[in-house]
C-alpha cells in the first residue's frame, strides 16, 4: 500500500503540526498507511509540544512533486555485461523494449544497447570476430558440452566450406580459430592438431573418441549443435558478450529522485526513446521508456490547517488530494476528483480531529490527547480568541483529563514558550506563523508572532519594516504585515511594509503608525483577513 502524506501549510504552527500527527495515527488505527509530515521548520511553541509529550517529531517533506519513483518505469530491467546480445536482443523482445541497460557483475552501469545498435552491429561491423564464454555459445546454439577447457572464448570464426583435402591444404589453422564443421573426421583432426580454441559440431554431428581424447590433451574445446553450418554462422556472432556492443559515451541516466518535469525538458532536447535508471551509486536500477511517463501513481496527500495552494507543498498539483480538514474560508485548492473535504467553524483543526476520533470511536493515547491539546491551546489562545466556540471548550477539558494536565497552566506555558526572541532573526520572526492570501489576482502575507516583549521589536522597528519591504518587492506582495500579538493586552501591534500605507489606512485610520496597538485584535482569521481582504477587493 503506497504511503498517504498528511501535512499542515508551509510555515506550520502548533496546529497543523499536531493535527497532522494525530490525523495520521488515527489513519493508521483503521488500517491505512500514512505518515505525517512538515514543509517548514517547526517553531518553538511546537518543540516544547513535542517535548513534553514525547512525540517524535515529523520529518520535512521538500514537495509533492511527481518524481521517477512515482512512474511505473521498468525496474529490473537491465542485463550483466557478460550475458550474450542473443539474451540482450531476446530480453527486449519479450517486455517490447528497442533498448536495454547494461551492467557490471556489482549492478554498475555500464552502458545502453539498443536494437539499432544490434541491427547496425549485425549489418557493418565485423562478425567473424568472438569475444564470448563457453556457455553463452552453448545457450545461444542449444548446444552439447562435448570439451570444455576455457571459460572466455576469443578467436575468429571459420567455416570449413571446402573439400577436406582442400581445406587442410589451404587453409592454415591459428590456435584463435574457432571452427564450424560437420562430420568431417579429418578436418576435426586437423583443427585439434592445430589447437584451435574451439570447434563447433553442426548438425548434430559424430565426433571419433580419438579426437574427444585428444582434444582434452591439446586445450581444445568442443561444442556440438542441433543447428546445421548455415544457422550456426548465423546465429554464433550473437553469443558475444553484450559489453561488445556499448559504445564510449555513457547514456544519460536518471534517478529516482529525479523530478518528471526535468525528466521532460531532457528528453525535449535530447530526444531518446530509452533512459537508464540508477541510484546515487550508479547502480542499475532499470530502464525508463520515455512513454512510461504517462504510467503515473501521483503522491497521495492530506491536506490540514489549509486549504489555499499557495500555502501548501510545491507541486501540489500534480499530487492526488484524498481529503482536506481546516476551519479556515474556502481557498484556492482544486482538486480532479470528488474529495472527503471537512471544514468546521471552530478554533482549531485540531478540534476537527477530536470529532473524528469520536465519530469513529478510536481510543485517543495519552500523547496523542496532548497533540491535540497543544493544537487547540495554540489556536485559540486557552480559549480567549474569538474563534474559540464550545466545541473547542468540550475538545479541551476532555482531552486534558486524557493527556493528565491543567490546559490552562499548560496552555500559559505552551504559549510562554514561543514568546521568546531569543536567537531570533527578523525573518525568524515573520516566518514563525507566516501565510500568504490571493484576492483579485493580487496576494498579501500576514505573519503572526506571540510574545509579551514587544519593547524588543519597538527598538528595532525600522530593521523589521525594512524586511518587510524586501519580501514584499521580491514576491510581488500588495501588503506584508507582521501582527505581533500580545495575549496579556489581548491586541497586536501591527508593523507592515512601506507601500502599503494606504491600504493600512483603508483597513484602520488614516495616518496609522508603524507599531500601532490594535486592542481586541488577536485571530489573524476573524480580526485580520477579512479587513484586509475586503480592502484590497474593493
Amino acid at each position: 500500500m503506497k504511503k498517504t502524506f498528511i501535512f499542515g501549510h508551509r510555515k506550520p504552527d502548533t496546529d497543523s503540526v499536531m493535527a497532522a500527527i494525530a490525523l495520521s495515527y488515527l489513519k493508521n488505527q483503521i488500517g491505512k498507511n500514512t505518515e505525517p509530515r512538515v514543509l517548514g521548520t517547526i517553531n518553538k511553541e511546537s518543540h516544547y509540544a513535542l517535548k513534553y509529550f514525547h512525540i517524535k517529531e515529523p520529518k520535512y517533506l521538500n514537495d509533492v512533486k511527481l518524481q521517477l519513483k512515482d512512474i511505473k518505469y521498468h525496474k529490473g530491467f537491465y542485463i550483466k555485461d557478460t550475458k550474450s546480445v542473443y539474451d540482450g536482443y531476446q530480453a527486449m523482445l519479450k517486455e517490447e523494449l528497442t533498448g536495454i541497460p547494461v551492467c557490471k557483475e556489482d549492478g554498475t552501469l555500464s552502458g545502453l544497447v539498443t536494437l539499432k545498435d544490434l541491427s547496425h552491429n549485425l549489418v557493418n561491423e565485423n562478425v567473424e570476430d568472438l569475444y564470448t564464454s563457453y556457455d553463452n555459445i552453448l545457450h545461444v546454439l542449444k548446444g552439447e558440452e562435448i570439451v570444455r577447457c576455457n571459460h572466455d572464448i576469443i578467436g575468429k570464426l571459420l567455416v570449413a566450406a571446402y573439400r577436406s583435402t582442400t581445406f587442410m591444404s589451404t587453409v592454415k589453422l591459428e590456435t584463435n580459430n574457432i571452427l564450424i564443421v560437420g562430420d568431417r573426421h579429418s578436418v576435426i583432426e586437423y583443427a585439434i592438431e592445430s589447437k584451435v580454441k574451439l570447434i563447433i559440431l553442426s548438425g548434430d554431428s559424430y565426433i571419433k573418441e580419438e579426437h574427444i581424447k585428444l582434444a582434452k590433451e591439446n586445450g581444445v574445446n568442443i561444442i556440438r549443435t542441433p543447428y546445421g553450418t548455415y544457422r550456426v554462422s548465423r546465429l554464433v556472432s550473437l553469443s558475444n558478450y553484450i559489453k561488445t556492443m556499448l559504445k564510449i559515451t555513457m547514456p544519460t541516466t536518471f534517478k529516482e529522485t529525479d523530478y518528471v518535469s526535468d525528466i521532460i525538458d531532457i528528453n525535449n532536447k535530447q530526444k531518446h526513446t530509452n533512459y537508464p535508471v540508477v541510484d546515487k551509486h550508479g547502480k542499475c536500477l532499470g530502464l525508463l521508456k520515455i512513454t512510461d511517463l504517462s504510467e503515473k501513481s501521483p503522491k497521495k496527500v492530506i491536506l490540514v490547517d489549509h486549504n489555499e495552494k499557495l500555502q501548501s507543498a510545491e507541486g501540489l498539483e500534480e499530487a492526488e488530494i484524498l481529503e482536506i480538514f481546516d476551519h479556515h474560508a474556502l481557498g484556492s485548492i482544486t482538486t480532479n476528483n470528488p474529495i472527503n473535504y471537512r471544514n468546521m467553524v471552530v478554533g482549531s483543526t485540531c478540534t476537527i480531529i477530536y470529532g473524528l476520533y469520536k465519530d469513529l470511536r478510536i481510543e485517543i493515547p495519552k500523547d496523542i490527547a496532548g497533540a491535540l491539546l497543544s493544537g487547540i491551546t495554540s489556536d485559540t489562545l486557552i480559549l480567549k480568541s474569538p474563534t474559540a466556540t464550545e466545541k473547542d471548550r468540550e475538545a479541551i477539558e476532555d482531552l486534558a483529563t486524557i493527556a493528565g494536565v491543567d490546559y490552562n497552566e499548560y496552555g500559559m506555558n505552551l504559549l510562554k514558550s514561543g514568546t521568546s526572541l531569543e536567537g531570533m532573526t527578523k525573518e525568524d520572526v515573520l516566518y514563525n506563523d507566516y501565510k500568504i492570501f490571493t484576492v483579485n489576482e493580487k496576494t498579501f502575507s500576514i505573519g503572526q508572532f506571540f510574545t509579551m516583549n514587544f519593547e524588543t521589536i519597538q527598538n528595532e522597528i525600522e530593521e523589521y519594516i525594512d524586511v518587510l519591504d524586501k519580501v514584499a518587492e521580491a514576491n510581488n506582495h500588495t501588503l506584508v504585515a507582521l501582527y505581533v500579538t500580545d495575549i496579556i493586552r489581548n491586541g497586536s501591534y501591527v508593523i507592515y511594509n512601506r507601500k502599503a500605507q494606504n491600504i493600512m489606512n483603508l483597513a484602520y485610520h488614516d495616518g496609522i503608525e508603524e507599531g500601532y496597538f490594535i486592542e481586541g485584535c488577536v485571530s489573524r482569521k476573524k480580526h485580520i483577513v477579512p479587513i484586509i481582504m475586503q480592502i484590497i477587493e474593493s
